[in-house]
Order: C-alpha cells, then structure tokens, then sequence
C-alpha cells in the first residue's frame, strides 16, 4: 500500500523537499489508518466471567493465544475459533469438567463442556438403547465430579412348551372293602405354550412375565375308586362285608304255637309277614323279624353269633332296637335266649 502511495506521489511531483515531506507524511497516515482498522477489541466470557482484550489478530485462536489464554481440547467456544475476530464481538468459553462414567462394566473419567448428560453421552460415542437407564437425570446438567452410572436393559420374550399336570379325582365306591381302591381313568398330562418376557440389567435377570398361555392339549384327570365297604371277621372265620352296624337286643322264637300262636295244620304257621316259609339255615341265610321302621324288611344281615340273616318277619314285642331270631326247635331258642349283639347291614 505505501509502495503504491510512493509511486504515485512520483508520478506528480519532481523530486526535493517537498516530495520527502509529503511522502512520509502520507505514509504515517496510512499506517495509522491501517493500524486502528485491525485493532479491534472484543469480549471473552469464560465460564460466564467477562473481560475485554485488544487483538490485531484475524482469528479468535489467535487473539486468545497473544493474550495467553489457553482453550483446552474439550472445551467449547461459541464462536469457533476459527471465526474472524469483529469489533465489539463476544467469545464464550465453556472449560470442560471431569466426569465419571460407569458403563458396560468399565469407569472411565472423561473431560466434557457439553450442556448436560445426554449430549455429554453423544458428544463421547457412548450409545443408549432404547431401555437402558441412565442415572442421574439424561437433562441434567453436569458439573466436575458428577458420576454417571448406565444400566443396560435387555429385553427378551422367551417361548416355551411346559407339561399342565393333571388332576386326581378319588370317588367312593360302596362295592369295594374299604382301604382299598382302584384306577378307573389314568391321568395324561396337558401342554401350553407360553411366551415369557425376560428383562435382563446388565446381564442379569431381574424379573420375568407370562405375557402369553397357550393351552396346546387339556390334561385328562385321573380317577381312583376308593373302597368305602366296612367289613368284618366274626370268630367262625371268612369276612363280612357290610354299610352299617347297630348294636340290638335280639330274643329267639320258633314257629310253635307259643311263639306264634300258630299249630300245626294253620294257613300261617310258619309264614313270616313277607309271606315266605320262616327258616333256620347256618349256612345261609335265615329268617328274622325286625322293627321295620328300623330295618326295613328284606334287608339283608349278618348277626354276631347267630350268622347270616335276612328281615323277613315283623312281631308284636319287635319294637326298636331288637330283633328275633328263627330256630328251628325250643331247645335252640331257648338256649338262645336274650343277648345283646352286633348286627351288620350286608352290602
């Protein structure tokens, strides 16, 4: 530029004092000019703390390392710092803190000026699926020391075939002695497929959740008979099988006349009220009469001492709680007599 001046000046005046004088005057003009044109003077904000400096430099870079202002390599500058420097502008200057990152079983201290967690987590490559947790806050702010823990969730859904255990009916069966029992259906397992979410934090399993059941084939019950049928051994052997027992008072009769009233010749002698021939078998069964209110006629029994029996007769004294047992002649019911025994209700 002053070259230009010079040349100039030459052109349109001779060479003397007055030339000299004029040049150099010139020159001092433009480098005055020149030297207040790049002087500028702008504002530097760091970490919201402002001062003003004076720089001739065209970049921010530059006029922050003439006046001895060191931006570290994590720290942010708003411009950048590659901008050009413009009178009256202000540089702000975020330094960078130290952060302590726990992730994918790693802790790391990182040095970051970025506004808050999250776009400290993005600015370091740090990646978040869509469940992971972050602890503290993603829009907290950070500060130097702040710890940030990641926890890493998983989500899995499981599918899965499992048995359906069946079920045991037992049902009473008053054919069969009791303490024993049978199997009348054999129980099948069922099937379902189920479908279960699994959330896993990193790496571990914290809670699983049916999301879905299939029932694939019902389970069959099983189902067992169970012998209800009390019985009993009486003294002479073999067993007895019976529904109920009483204990009765039991007298003895004959088809003569003074039990019956009855002789010999008479339409009734020796019929029993159900019309059948009174009888005295030991090796089957024998006719008895009963209170029919309480056991009915044609019921059969088994009584203690006397043998099987069936309620074929009704009498005048039969009241209640007794019965009377056929013999064939007076010496055997009289040797009878009144005894007071057991009496099973035969199945």
């Amino acid at each position: 530029m002053v070259e230009k001046i010079t040349s100039y000046l030459k052109k349109y005046f001779s060479n003397g004092p007055k030339f000299i004088f004029m040049s150099v005057s010139i020159i001092l003009i433009a480098l005055t000019v020149l030297i207040f044109s790049t002087r500028k003077t702008i504002t530097v904000s760091v970490d919201g703390q402002d001062k003003q400096i004076t720089t001739f430099s065209r970049t921010y870079k530059k006029a922050l390392s003439n006046n001895n202002i060191v931006v570290g390599p994590k720290d942010k500058t708003t411009p950048s710092l590659d901008s050009r420097v413009e009178e009256g502008k202000k540089i702000s200057i975020k330094r960078a803190v130290k952060v302590h990152v726990e992730a994918d079983g790693k802790q790391v201290t990182i040095e970051s000026a970025e506004q808050n967690v999250e776009k400290m987590l993005q600015a370091e490559g740090i990646g978040l699926q869509d469940f992971d947790k972050v602890y503290p806050a993603k829009d907290l702010a950070i500060k130097d020391g702040l710890k940030v823990v990641i926890t890493r969730v998983e989500t899995k859904e499981v599918k899965e075939n499992k048995k359906i255990d069946y079920t045991t009916v037992v049902k009473k069966d008053d054919e069969m002695e009791q303490g024993k029992n049978k199997v009348i259906q054999e129980g099948q397992l069922g099937e379902k497929e189920t479908v279960t979410k699994v959330i896993y934090e990193n790496g571990k399993e914290v809670s699983r959740k049916v999301i879905t059941e299939i029932i694939k084939k019902q389970p069959v019950q099983k189902v067992v008979a169970m012998g209800t049928l009390s019985t009993y051994t009486p003294s002479r052997g073999g067993k007895v099988a019976y529904t109920k027992s009483m204990r009765m008072r039991a007298t003895a009769y004959t088809a003569d006349y003074e039990s019956t009233g009855k002789s010999p010749g008479n339409a009734g002698f020796g019929i029993t009220a159900t019309g059948t021939v009174a009888k005295r078998n030991s090796n089957s069964y024998s006719s008895i009469a009963v209170d029919p209110r309480v056991i009915p006629l044609g019921t059969k029994l088994y009584v203690d001492g006397y043998g099987y029996a069936v309620a074929e007769d009704t009498g005048g004294a039969i009241k209640g709680n007794k019965i009377d047992l056929f013999f064939n002649s007076s010496s055997e019911a009289d040797n009878w007599g009144v005894r007071w025994v057991n009496v099973y209700v035969v199945k």
